[in-house]
């Protein structure tokens, strides 16, 4: 067991002690419509990570060390399955990375080379909804976490100083995760500029000071201000 508290281990306790009230909202623009909105609770946030690192360890078999490639994160950096990935990672003690992944999670629409270790590919659908006709190799990653329990039991890193991040040039340890600035308050993030900024923006500095997330990806600017009305955003 690890003597210091990780990121991880502050999802849990929050989602035991203040798990219904929102963690991460997310509106993503949709073609002629309303932008899609999801919205998730601490304990809704934390049950997917759950699944998903269950689905990490016990489905594919891997281990603390073994390398996530988050091809997702490219993409779409700061949408919710991206940050369920990142978080599920880390609760396995797996490392997040662009390159030479043990794993590969891709977006809808994957490639059609048929790929050498496990894939799957991310709906980015609002509520989760799974996909069909993929490539040959790739899997759902919708059906194939929501199969898994509810409850994760694994134990998590082996080692605070092993490496947690390593995207885009920028590598980070599981320790290194909690010195993001903490943020006490509900946040408006617009278009992350990259799976970094996210990650600090919507994912740690919530966790770290109790705050929660909206994350407002590809709607104009009339859109963003009701958006910040609507969810009571905090300057």
């Amino acid at each position: 067991m690890l003597a210091g508290v990780l990121l991880h281990d502050i999802l849990a306790r929050r989602a035991s002690t203040d798990g219904s009230g929102p963690f991460l909202t997310c509106y993503v623009s949709a073609p002629e419509a309303r932008p899609d909105r999801t919205e998730l609770s601490a304990r809704s946030f934390a049950n997917w990570v759950a699944k998903t690192a269950n689905l990490l360890t016990d489905e594919i078999g891997l281990d603390p060390g073994d390398r996530v490639e988050l091809r997702l994160a490219a993409d779409h950096p700061g949408h919710w399955m991206t940050l369920i990935w990142v978080m599920a990672a880390w609760q396995a003690g797996l490392t997040v990375t662009d390159r030479n992944g043990d794993v590969v999670v891709d977006g809808p629409r994957p490639p059609a080379s048929t790929p050498t270790v496990p894939a799957y590919a991310a709906s980015l659908h609002p509520l989760g909804l799974g996909l069909r006709d993929l490539p040959p190799g790739w899997l759902d990653f919708s059906s194939a976490a929501l199969a898994q329990p509810d409850d994760w039991f694994g134990e998590g890193p082996e080692d605070a100083d092993a490496v947690a991040w390593e995207v885009a040039r920028v590598e980070r340890s599981f320790a290194e995760l909690t010195s993001v600035t903490p943020s006490a308050r509900r946040g408006l993030v617009v278009d992350p500029r990259s799976a970094w900024d996210a990650v600090q923006e919507c994912l740690a500095a919530p966790l770290l000071g109790g705050g929660s997330s909206v994350v407002a990806i590809g709607v104009d600017e009339t859109t963003r201000a009701r958006i910040a009305v609507d969810e009571k955003v905090e300057p």
